[in-house]
């Protein structure tokens, strides 16, 4: 947002939008770009400055004369805490308001011992993170989580996970609140993970697409800038579309010819099973692939075009400008991602395929956690959410406030 003399900020949190990009302004700029009068510009960064959003620029160039009081956003002045819970991890992070990680932890444990083992664990190792970087736990502002599974959005409560039992309906945000009483933001890990992928390689996007291929098939649809979670937040369970390649087989959900019944990696290690090799997991398939095994690269390939086949009707529905792949099966190579790119590309319309681009995330096991990080700090950052915070004159601050 450099000279953006459109922008007409109606509160101190729209103000702030103009600010996020870190760069330092002068008031005398941001009356200029904003339209707004000298003294509801000094209003706007008063209230700024009393949450700490803001702070004078002291190293600012300056032309001569007077100083030129610059100022800026203050990314440091609070923390977030992202988590990334899989199935057999937790990766936790502390990360500042732009979303840079400050400290950082990851454990094995299974998701399957329960939400009060699990989140307890993810409370004592963010206590931990902020005795390591010396902050208190009155800095936090938020906490975002990402888990395995169905997750309601709007109350935070996993809805019937699969792979998660104990945890159907548990109020997650709940019991995060007992030990930090701050907003705590609750959503599937695909979603979280197109987030992070989003931040980290993709932030002029508008549009795309993060398909996790792992023991299920998922996907996070971000549209015209934002994630996209449906009516039900459903949106991305793009694992149980039917496909010809899997017609006549059984999914997990009952139905038949899913996606997920012949691409996901259960599906490829029973294939490989039956061919005679030994392959028991995801990372057995990944390993014989890397060894040059011709059948199980095969296997992959065809995955791929399974896959592909799915996404033919995503790409023409959702019409993205980047789809990204994700997920265990990537790790063997290009040989999935080539089988997707052989179905998408000759089976799309030349209009939704002419500027579109199919690649691996390049994000990593770094997706999730920052994705879970950047869900908190877009809920503390929003407009609204900012302006809720600022006290009428006289009053004390309303910190500590707590949502979903």
């Amino acid at each position: 947002m450099s000279d953006r003399r459109s922008f007409s900020p109606r509160g101190s949190g729209d103000f702030f939008q103009l600010l996020r990009d870190e760069l330092p302004r002068t008031r005398n700029e941001l009356a200029n770009i904003t339209g707004l009068s000298r003294p509801t510009v000094l209003a706007r960064i008063d209230d700024l400055a009393e949450l700490r959003l803001i702070a004078p620029v002291s190293d600012a160039a300056s032309t001569g004369g007077r100083p030129s009081g610059r100022i800026a956003f203050n990314p440091g002045a609070q923390a977030v805490v992202a988590a990334d819970i899989g199935a057999t991890h937790i990766h936790l992070a502390i990360c500042d308001l732009a979303g840079t990680v400050l400290a950082e932890r990851h454990v094995d444990m299974a998701v399957a011992e329960g939400p009060h083992r699990v989140l307890g664990w993810a409370i004592d190792i963010a206590r931990h993170l902020l005795e390591e970087l010396g902050r208190p736990a009155s800095e936090i502002a938020a906490v975002g989580i990402g888990l395995p599974g169905p997750v309601d959005f709007a109350t935070g409560r996993p809805s019937n996970p699969p792979i998660m039992p104990g945890w159907d309906g548990y109020d997650v945000p709940g019991h995060i609140r007992n030990a930090f009483a701050v907003p705590v933001l609750v959503d599937n890990d695909v979603n979280i993970m197109a987030l992070g992928e989003r931040t980290l390689n993709w932030g002029h996007i508008e549009d795309m697409m993060f398909v996790k291929v792992a023991t299920g098939i998922g996907a996070g649809i971000i549209s015209d800038g934002g994630l996209r979670r449906g009516a039900n937040g459903a949106a991305g369970d793009i694992g149980h579309i039917a496909v010809p390649h899997a017609a006549g087989r059984p999914c997990r959900c009952g139905k038949i010819g899913c996606v997920e019944a012949y691409a996901g990696s259960p599906a490829i290690v029973d294939r490989l099973g039956e061919v005679g090799l030994d392959a028991r997991t995801g990372a057995d398939v990944v390993a014989l692939v890397r060894a040059g095994n011709l059948e199980a690269t095969r296997h992959v390939r065809e995955a791929g075009r399974a896959i592909g086949e799915m996404l033919n009707a995503c790409v023409s529905v959702v019409n993205p400008s980047v789809i990204v792949i994700g997920g265990l099966l990537t790790q063997s190579g290009e040989n999935l991602l080539a089988g997707i790119r052989e179905e998408v590309y000759a089976k799309s319309t030349p209009l939704a395929t002419q500027d579109l681009t199919i690649a691996q995330s390049r994000a990593g096991g770094q997706a999730g956690v920052i994705g879970a990080g950047m869900l908190a700090i877009e809920y503390v950052l929003a407009p609204d959410y900012i302006d809720s915070q600022l006290r009428p004159r006289g009053e004390p601050l309303r910190g500590g406030s707590v949502g979903a």
